[in-house]
């Protein structure tokens, strides 16, 4: 069966070429032109993935990506965005954005993009890492502490199911970056050390002491478990 792709962009050069690209290769593709139809179209579609562009008229891209989130609505978005400011693109990605790309672009980098955001809806079916009083499900993305929701942007997720996958092993701020947020992120390390931070206030006794995101001094992380590294 085909992918839905919601394409949201009010640029109608743009828009139509997204559309005929995503069309050639196979997607199902609905399109919107403003924030307010994207969002309505959004909700009653429920698509694959959205491509959505930041700058809208009537609400913009991270309207939108709080809405969603907020409603518990976990449809991959990948943003576009001429915005080149580091602060921009983290906003974006910690409002509920997976990934981006920054125009101008090239169709088949954002091609490429879809399809890993697609293929990483595709996790292992009934993964689960534990770990303290914390519990990772991979099939469902959510993270429960002590029998509680905790909330995760989809970078957060993403991340801290990287480190799970990998625990016991010394990861450098690249080997993240590159799995985490694609070699042409950019995102820069320091972000990362952002993101970690975020983390460890969620999962962690006492953050200043972290306990699982263990760092390794002027390389990157380790994920140290106290429990199988995964059921």
């Amino acid at each position: 069966m085909s992918h839905t792709v919601l394409i949201i962009e009010d640029d109608p050069t743009m828009l139509r070429g997204l559309k005929d690209n995503f069309e050639f290769e196979g997607y199902r593709v609905h399109t919107a032109t403003d924030g307010d139809l994207g969002l309505k179209r959004a909700l009653t579609l429920q698509p694959d993935l959205i491509i959505l562009d930041l700058m809208l008229p009537k609400a913009n891209g991270y309207e939108i990506c709080r809405f969603l989130r907020d409603e518990k609505i976990d449809i991959p978005i990948l943003m576009l965005t001429a915005k080149s400011q580091e602060s921009d693109i983290v906003l974006g990605l910690k409002l509920g954005a997976d990934d981006y790309v920054k125009k101008p672009f090239s169709i088949k980098e954002v091609l490429a993009r879809a399809e890993a955001l697609l293929r990483r809806r595709t996790c292992k079916a009934g993964q689960v890492f534990e770990f303290g009083d914390c519990r990772l499900d991979v099939e469902s993305r959510a993270l429960t502490r002590a029998g509680k929701t905790v909330e995760l942007s989809p970078k957060e997720f993403e991340l801290l199911h990287f480190l799970c996958s990998h625990a016991g092993h010394a990861c450098s701020r690249d080997l993240i970056m590159s799995n985490v947020w694609g070699y042409d992120s950019a995102v820069t390390p320091r972000s990362i050390d952002r993101f970690i931070v975020a983390l460890r206030t969620k999962i962690e006794p006492e953050p200043a002491h972290p306990r699982f995101i263990t760092t390794v001094r002027e390389f990157g992380y380790r994920f140290v478990s106290d429990s199988p590294q995964s059921t």
